[in-house]
């Protein structure tokens, strides 16, 4: 018996490692130009004279907002150029614009690379009436196409039929998608319905052990209806200084690590609030929050979605929609929480729901 446990432990011992797959990753992103790395990528993000590439050049709204959109969309970069995975080793992304797609597809590649396109948010569409056939060259060329949708691309996005065959992984937030988007998916292509999470660096802002006892209103001005602004007011009065509101759009991104100062984010859900339209959609602020140490204050105007199952999970607090007795409820529950459980929420939000986390997990559950 002793003899045939050893002949066991001699035979695992001379079998063949299994081959660790070697990804090599390609982030289209409209604000790029060809190709290129993209650590290089994004050290030269803020020196971007971004006047050429927007309508108005003179606008200094669109300017600055196109400024917002350009770093957001450069930190999906970061957070592409550190992927990690225990089953995977990722060789050095890249970044292409739509004038690099084709250089990604003809780029030598190493031995044993696989190649994925990685798009997002609307953006296939800049390729206009040619994405569909731009995208089947490149699947004919061996690339794997990885779109993280976020919203209703199935529904709105008018190239989405031409782009569905070729795709390898959809991460999006219809539950269930548009039919004739799913009837024009490729057989085999993974669906996940993830929708929006942080586009950050994990644990890449430091927890706070004492923040600011502060409630941040974390939104936009598209977003503030007067559902919203009752809701401010409100908290205003029963809060005084301890809110503080931002709703410019957007926080920059070289902002964000400031956040960590305080200590609760009371965070929209989605950007339409109780209209049908958005089904279970929310925005990354809720994400945001979570990955910066501050405990996320949601309302529940949304059934379902992945919101609630960080509710029941207890990583974030909810309250409902339209009941301000319970939203001031819910943020001094926030308030009240210990340091045990705000650390247990960032540590949470770090490990699982940041982009860069969800793109390496799907690509692994791929398969090579």
């Amino acid at each position: 018996m002793i003899a045939t446990a050893h002949a066991g432990l001699e035979a695992a011992s001379n079998a063949p490692a299994t081959a660790v797959r070697r990804v090599r990753v390609g982030y289209f992103n409209t604000w790029a130009q060809g190709l290129e790395d993209a650590a290089a990528y994004v050290a030269r993000v803020p020196a971007i004279d971004l006047a050429p590439l927007v309508s108005a050049p003179r606008d200094a709204g669109l300017l600055r907002r196109a400024r917002l959109d350009c770093d957001w969309y450069g930190e999906n970069a970061r957070c592409f150029a550190g992927l990690r995975h225990e089953s995977l080793e990722f060789l050095p992304a890249l970044v292409l614009g739509p004038s690099g797609v084709m250089d990604f597809a003809h780029a030598p590649r190493e031995v044993g690379e696989e190649r994925w396109l990685v798009t997002m948010g609307h953006q296939p569409q800049a390729l206009g009436a040619l994405a569909g056939r731009v995208f089947a060259l490149l699947a004919r060329m061996g690339v794997r196409h990885l779109y993280y949708a976020f919203d209703e691309a199935s529904r709105f996005m008018p190239c989405f039929a031409e782009i569905a065959p070729h795709l390898h992984v959809l991460i999006h937030d219809e539950a269930p998608l548009a039919v004739p988007g799913r009837a024009a998916l490729r057989a085999g292509c993974r669906t996940i319905h993830r929708s929006w999470v942080a586009n950050v660096e994990p644990f890449a802002v430091p927890f706070n052990e004492a923040p600011e006892e502060k409630i941040l209103f974390l939104g936009s001005q598209l977003g503030l209806t007067p559902h919203r602004e009752r809701q401010l007011d409100f908290l205003r009065e029963r809060f005084g200084d301890r809110l503080v509101a931002s709703h410019d759009h957007s926080v920059p991104v070289a902002a964000r690590a400031e956040l960590n100062r305080y200590k609760v984010g009371f965070c929209p859900e989605g950007r339409k609030f109780a209209t049908p339209t958005m089904g279970a959609t929310h925005t990354d602020r809720p994400f945001w929050s979570g990955c910066m140490g501050l405990v996320p204050v949601s309302e529940d105007s949304r059934g379902g979605g992945r919101l609630e199952e960080l509710f029941q999970s207890g990583l974030i607090v909810r309250y409902p929609h339209g009941d301000l007795e319970a939203l001031a409820a819910a943020c001094e529950r926030a308030l009240a929480l210990s340091v045990r459980a705000r650390r247990w929420i960032y540590d949470h939000f770090n490990r699982q729901e940041t982009v860069g986390t969800v793109v390496a997990n799907a690509i692994s559950a791929a398969g090579g």
